[in-house]
């Protein structure tokens, strides 16, 4: 499909033949937000279309058995960011820091920056930006960050990025036409109006199928247009330097939203649908389907622009792409996972996908392009997880890795596999204070616990061999299996004392 907004962007950007000064490959790492397992046309999907993603997967490796290291967006990020799983993690759970105030009145975060965000790194910790600006690399990162609240520690400009343009709170990427972003450290006012996200909802006496009576919610300055042509302008000024970019996108995270030529391409292709009017959280949407879809192809295209410039730049060759998503598929919104079987083998609705240590919650695509040394159209079922992202980056880099919870996966990634090492096991915790959730993967068997903040300390087991869809409980069949989970559980998990 066609589309306008973003070819206008970009429509008169010079290009040029020029190859990277430095035999060290480029690296570009895309995380999309909430993105299920089964959303991608080459990993089943049958309603969105994704043909750029899909060439990504024919010109490189599509894994199978790749995890996040958390079912939700904050601690996913840690994980990939610093290479310790979730048990030994500084930053486990989307920890807002309530005692700083009203950190969820949009209001006051509007006035005060000193309620955004979300509790930080701390000072001087060992991130994939810091490890690529001492192997030589200019780093930067587009999108959403989550991991520091602006002046904090945390902040991506004392974590080892030179470039910052995006979202730095979670809880502002809730609105896909925000009142302002950040550049680097400073805020960035757009042509938007303040809106509560979690409260944009039609009025009593207005039409839920009139379209024209969500107008409002569509403003001015669609974050991801201006997000994406900073992304590019980092690589018109790196093209002579080895450059690592993060492209943290908040797509196709929640409220729905996303430009119209889009929305109505799915409209005609889907049909009349109910309207969400917004009343189970974030913004009313009149045709949500349509426009969930309309985010995920939107951000498809970007990336096949994004892969086209690398080649008429002449870069291509020399870049390591990695493509992902923080954790599976979101329940609320307006979002509706099960229709697009987001999950594709796994449940995806409410306590199977995001928010849950299940296979829905937290294996997600991982797709790796590198010309010459990733073999095209190649599949892997290596068990491999964020942790992993650490170690594999450094050794592409030629550097030693630092200590991490990970094993470099390169070896797969250049077929190499008989050197491959492998996890014993991976083990994740999900601290919510209102669920509470702990896992082991240990071969074919999956362990987990749910509702540890409800009381609840019995394990569930499945055999993901037979039963993806972790639907058969076989615990009480293979009580030395459970204990040796429990184990690691007890063996993996250290203390957690969030920042408050």
């Amino acid at each position: 499909m066609r589309n306008s907004i973003l070819t206008a962007l970009f429509a008169s950007t010079a290009i040029t033949n020029i190859h990277a000064a430095s035999d060290k490959p480029n690296v570009i790492y895309i995380i999309m937000d909430d993105l299920g397992y089964g959303e991608l046309g080459c990993y089943g999907q049958q309603k969105i279309e994704t043909p750029n993603i899909d060439r990504l997967r024919d010109d490189g490796m599509k894994f199978t058995n790749h995890y996040s290291g958390s079912p939700v967006s904050g601690p996913a990020r840690c994980v990939l960011m610093t290479g310790m799983h979730s048990g030994h993690a500084q930053i486990r759970h989307n920890n807002e820091m309530g005692s700083r105030g009203a950190v969820n009145n949009h209001d006051s975060m509007y006035v005060h920056p000193g309620l955004e965000g979300q509790a930080p790194l701390k000072a001087g910790t060992m991130t994939l930006g810091r490890m690529m600006q001492q192997a030589g690399y200019r780093t930067g990162c587009f999108g959403k960050w989550g991991l520091g609240y602006p002046g904090s520690e945390g902040e991506p400009l004392k974590q080892g990025f030179d470039r910052f343009y995006g979202y730095n709170c979670q809880r502002q990427a809730h609105t896909h036409y925000p009142p302002f972003l950040y550049s680097d450290s400073s805020r960035v006012m757009l042509r938007n109006k303040l809106f509560n996200p979690h409260y944009m909802h039609l009025r009593k006496d207005e039409d839920p199928h009139d379209a024209s009576n969500y107008s409002r919610f569509y403003q001015q300055d669609y974050a991801h247009d201006l997000i994406f042509r900073e992304l590019m302008g980092f690589v018109d000024s790196n093209r002579q330097n080895p450059f690592f970019i993060m492209w943290t996108t908040p797509l196709p995270h929640v409220s729905l939203m996303a430009p119209k030529e889009w929305v109505d391409y799915y409209v005609k292709k889907f049909g009349d649908e109910e309207p969400y009017d917004g009343r189970a959280d974030y913004a009313a949407c009149r045709y949500p389907r349509a426009t969930y879809a309309a985010m995920v192809s939107y951000f498809d295209a970007q990336v096949g622009m994004l892969v086209q410039k690398l080649k008429d730049e002449g870069l291509y060759d020399n870049t390591l792409i990695i493509f992902t998503s923080d954790n599976g598929p979101t329940f609320n919104g307006g979002s509706d996972s099960p229709w697009f079987n987001s999950g594709g083998p796994f449940r995806s609705e409410y306590g199977w996908g995001k928010c849950f240590l299940h296979e829905g919650g937290i294996r997600v695509p991982h797709i790796a392009v590198w010309k010459g040394h990733i073999k095209p159209g190649s599949e892997s079922d290596h068990i491999s997880c964020f942790q992993d992202v650490m170690p594999t980056l450094a050794e592409v880099a030629g550097i030693p890795s630092p200590a991490t919870d990970g094993i470099s996966y390169l070896p797969v990634l250049t077929g190499n596999t008989s050197r491959q090492r492998s996890h014993d096991y991976l083990y994740w915790e999900y601290p919510d204070p209102n669920i509470g959730n702990k896992a082991v993967r240990m071969g074919p068997w999956k362990g987990i616990i749910t509702n540890i903040n409800k009381g609840n300390s019995t394990m569930q087991l499945y055999n993901l061999d037979t039963d993806l869809a972790e639907q058969n409980d076989v615990a009480a069949r293979h009580p030395d299996i459970v204990a040796k989970l429990q184990a690691i559980m007890e063996r993996e998990h250290t203390p957690y004392n969030p920042v408050k």
